[in-house]
């Protein structure tokens, strides 16, 4: 029996929220379009071979060189839900989940970011704690204001520039999406 079935990892989750005000849609789509980068997630291209439950999914850079997250969907109801399977590629860590849920409310929408499973003391928990409320700071900024901050396009652009210092595991040849 393997060591991990012997002593699973421990898992914890956590949870993001914010209110948007925009209209819904605008919100859903900012989350789940494949024809442009998405702005809110590190500017990474959504590519995936169909938004329905079992469909694989992965966020690319914007060259399309470099996989940053291979998953598959779980759940596919728009406007409100979008869970799938989670697993940033330059790790080793177990796969945990992401449900976005999208709620109307005074004032706009209620969006949740839950990261469930989470591989407790791993990089993939480290990185998703840290990037979970700019996730939902960054929507909202371009839900409200139509881009990002300052702050954060500048991020971006560094990021594209140094696309050359991913690991070589992150190639796209390396993560075929059958």
């Amino acid at each position: 029996m393997s060591d991990q079935l012997q002593n699973p990892p421990e898992v914890a989750d956590a949870i993001f929220r914010i209110v948007i005000n925009a209209p819904i849609e605008r919100v859903w789509r900012e989350l789940t379009k494949t024809d442009e980068a998405q702005g809110a997630i590190f500017n990474a291209w959504l590519h995936t071979t169909g938004l329905t439950p079992g469909g694989r999914m992965q966020m690319r850079t914007g060259s399309g060189k470099h996989v940053i997250v291979d998953g598959a969907v779980e759940e596919f109801d728009p406007p409100r839900r979008f869970v799938h399977t989670h697993r940033f590629t330059q790790y080793d860590d177990p796969v945990c989940k992401v449900a976005y849920e999208l709620k109307p409310v005074a004032g706009g929408v209620e969006v949740t970011l839950k990261v469930l499973q989470m591989p407790v003391g791993t990089r993939t928990a480290k990185d998703m704690q840290a990037g979970g409320m700019m996730i939902l700071n960054t929507l909202q900024a371009i839900c409200e204001t139509g881009k990002p901050k300052l702050g954060t396009r500048l991020m971006y652009l560094m990021f594209s520039l140094m696309e050359f210092v991913l690991p070589k595991r992150t190639r796209r040849e390396h993560w075929p999406m059958n």
